[in-house]
């Protein structure tokens, strides 16, 4: 034992003293093993910070930890659209029983009732809103108001609609005059648009206000060629649960859904993207790139959103009467020190920005002209009209509230997360045809109304068809009147301002639920557990983990996270190539030096272990160093942040910024990967060297 310690000491002095002796080589192959634990580190840390991203986004924005829907449905769930839209899932017909079931499991923190659907919205067009201010107007003048304000007022709000009719007038005329075979309704249409343009109409207006306001809402309004349907997209469930168990969800603007109430909050993104004024959506849009270093002078996009605004100012011009206009001028003229009068005409030398005015035009468009305008088609606090087709074929719609604007902390700009809206669970229901109790209680009353009986299979035809003139006797014999029907059914009670219980919201249809954990990393263990619930309770219903249940943005997870690794991959390649080439050269230089060791009476392993303490001395130094440079790098980088260019790259970051980390075990295994490839990649050349005989070694020149 002593003798091998004694042996260890002179291998340890020789080495070290081999190094010493040459700093050059020894400094040159300690470098590139420095260089490749920076790599090895630093890419470890990218990769890992993009995949803890990627996965955060989707299990704290939609998905859970584990996701539950009816084992008997035709696809399979995709929360964010399978490859040919919305997936079909047979729905879990008492979500209260499936609740009770799983929440008793241990480690399950919420479990969120859900169903993601697809409809359609109405947000009205600038001529209603108009219409409306003017209908305001008039009812304060028929109440009795006077003076010189509301004349003025009065004076300008006419004016404005009549602009707006005149313009609406022309476009449909040019649609009209270049359609090949207009229709009897568009003629139609256009004859009251001309007539609400002429003089004869607007005389007529001042002897019968509210007349008038009748005929332009029901016969002009409607032909406005302005958006009056957007697509909206939004995940059915029960607000409170949803915010409590998505802890990321929060509410920009308005508030949350109060509890048992019917309401909508629409996604941030979606608001911003689809109901904003478009010049305001394309200034945001160049500020941001802005802000992140692009330049308006060499961004193809940013110039193409300048040259759009100067070219589309209609939208502003068409929402002001005259006092608004006047005002709105007046500030422009201030602000650019024009003296140009029209309105249209200063809008396009404002918006004509560049890189050096556009902070200071932006901030002033945002100071003092937005708060003249509507810079969103639907606002906070208003209801909108939302129809879909329910999953029997018909078309539903409801009215629900826009409550609030939400999204996800850290990810405000993911198209992902942001253009998904929250909707209470009774108003999904509705719009996905489930016919919940109150449905039912409603169409029994209506059959009551209506004197319905039940009619025997075997005697249908008859008494449908040959003594339809009895049932219809006997109906009305019970005071039953069809007009009185049909206008009780037209007028159903609203139902947004009904509070619903919590049984009543539990106890009815879900497509799927989420489920969060108390603790993530027992997720396998739980999903386990979960199953065996479900088979005890005869639930029928199919476990998958976050990234099964995100369909495309899964499949898309999965691309990602292996062009990581792939990438991982050919850095410890790269390094592996570099490190051993090198500690290839080293070696084979000193064939000479061990061929005069072998002839003095050294054996190969004495040779083998000297080369194997060199390489290992330099292996831990270097290779120390290296990690200890790829830490400081990943904090560099994490302390600034590598900010987020696009949408999909707040995804992909899990906000604004990359900002890397790298845990205490990446650490020691990148370290660990490099001292392995140092020693290996020394091991090899000195075989082959100590094969050379002492005299082949002794007579080389190198």
């Amino acid at each position: 034992m002593h003798g091998r310690l004694e042996m260890l000491g002179i291998l340890i002095r020789i080495a070290l003293q081999n190094l010493f002796a040459s700093k050059l080589k020894t400094l040159i192959v300690g470098g590139i093993i420095c260089f490749g634990a920076l790599l090895v580190v630093l890419g470890s840390a990218m990769t890992d910070t993009i995949g803890q991203g990627i996965k955060g986004s989707v299990i704290h924005s939609l998905a859970g930890h584990l996701q539950v829907y009816s084992d008997r449905s035709k696809d399979e769930l995709a929360l964010y659209g399978g490859m040919t839209g919305d997936v079909d899932l047979t729905p879990m017909e008492d979500f209260s029983k499936v609740k009770q079931a799983i929440a008793a499991v241990p480690n399950v923190k919420a479990v969120v009732p859900m169903g993601i659907g697809e409809a359609f919205a109405g947000s009205g067009n600038a001529l209603d809103r108009a219409l409306e201010s003017l209908r305001a107007v008039v009812k304060r003048q028929l109440a009795g108001e006077t003076g010189e304000a509301i004349d003025r007022e009065y004076q300008a709000r006419k004016n404005f609609v009549r602009r707006m009719v005149g313009l609406f007038e022309k476009e449909l005329g040019g649609a009209i005059a270049q359609a090949v075979e207009p229709t009897a309704a568009d003629r139609q249409s256009f004859e009251d648009l001309k007539r609400s343009a002429s003089d004869e109409f607007w005389a007529e207006f001042e002897k019968d206000k509210l007349a008038g306001l009748e005929f332009l809402e029901n016969k002009v309004a409607p032909q406005a060629l302005e958006g009056d349907m957007l697509f909206v997209r939004y995940v059915g469930t029960d607000p409170q649960a949803y915010q409590q168990a998505f802890d990321r969800f929060e509410i920009a603007e308005g508030q949350m859904i109060p509890p048992g109430k019917r309401g909508i909050l629409l996604g941030k993104v979606y608001y911003d993207q689809w109901l904003k004024m478009k010049t305001a959506f394309r200034l945001d849009r160049i500020h941001d790139g802005l802000a992140v270093g692009r330049t308006i002078a060499k961004d193809e996009e940013l110039k193409r959103f300048v040259k759009e605004n100067t070219q589309q100012v209609r939208d502003i011009v068409t929402q002001l009467d005259e006092l608004g206009e006047k005002e709105m001028v007046g500030r422009i003229q201030k602000e650019l020190g024009s003296q140009e009068t029209e309105l249209g005409k200063l809008l396009v030398q404002l918006f004509q920005t560049d890189d050096g005015n556009f902070e200071r035009r932006y901030q002033f468009f945002y100071e003092q002209l937005a708060p003249m305008l509507r810079l969103y088609s639907v606002q906070v606090g208003e209801t909108i009209t939302i129809k879909a087709f329910t999953k029997s074929g018909y078309v539903k719609s409801v009215n629900v509230k826009v409550w609030g604007i939400c999204q996800y902390r850290g990810m405000e700009k993911s198209q992902f997360s942001g253009m998904m809206s929250v909707m209470d669970l009774m108003s999904f229901r509705d719009l996905y045809g489930y016919m919940s109790a109150e449905n039912l209680a409603e169409i029994d009353k209506l059959k009551q109304a209506a004197g319905a009986r039940q009619v025997d299979r075997e005697n249908a035809e008859a008494d449908l068809f040959g003594g339809g003139g009895e049932v219809v006797a006997e109906a009305k014999a019970q005071g039953f009147d069809e007009n009185a029907l049909l206008d009780k059914a037209a007028r159903r009670t609203d139902q947004s301002e009904k509070t619903y219980t919590r049984e009543e919201l539990e106890k009815g249809v879900a497509l799927n639920s989420a489920i969060v954990l108390e603790d993530p990393s027992k997720a396998e263990e739980t999903r386990a557990a979960i199953e065996a619930v479900i088979a005890k309770e005869k639930l029928g219903l199919k476990v998958v983990d976050w990234q099964k249940a995100s369909g495309m943005v899964g499949q898309f997870v999965n691309m990602l996270t292996l062009v990581l690794f792939t990438a991982v991959l050919i850095i410890f390649a790269v390094a592996l190539v570099i490190i051993n080439n090198s500690m290839v050269m080293a070696t084979l230089q000193r064939i000479k030096e061990i061929g005069t060791l072998r002839a003095i009476g050294a054996q190969r392993r004495f040779v083998l272990g000297m080369i194997g303490v060199e390489t290992l001395a330099v292996g831990l130094l270097f290779g120390a160093l290296g990690s200890a440079l790829g830490s400081g790098l990943v904090k560099l980088i994490a302390m600034r942040g590598i900010p987020a260019t696009s949408d999909e790259m707040y995804f992909i970051f899990s906000g604004p910024a990359l900002r890397p980390y790298l845990s205490g075990t990446n650490l020691v295994i990148a370290f660990a990967i490099v001292l392995v490839v140092s020693v290996l990649s020394a091991f090899y050349p000195a075989v082959i060297a100590t094969r050379i005989t002492p005299l082949e070694a002794m007579s080389s020149e190198e």
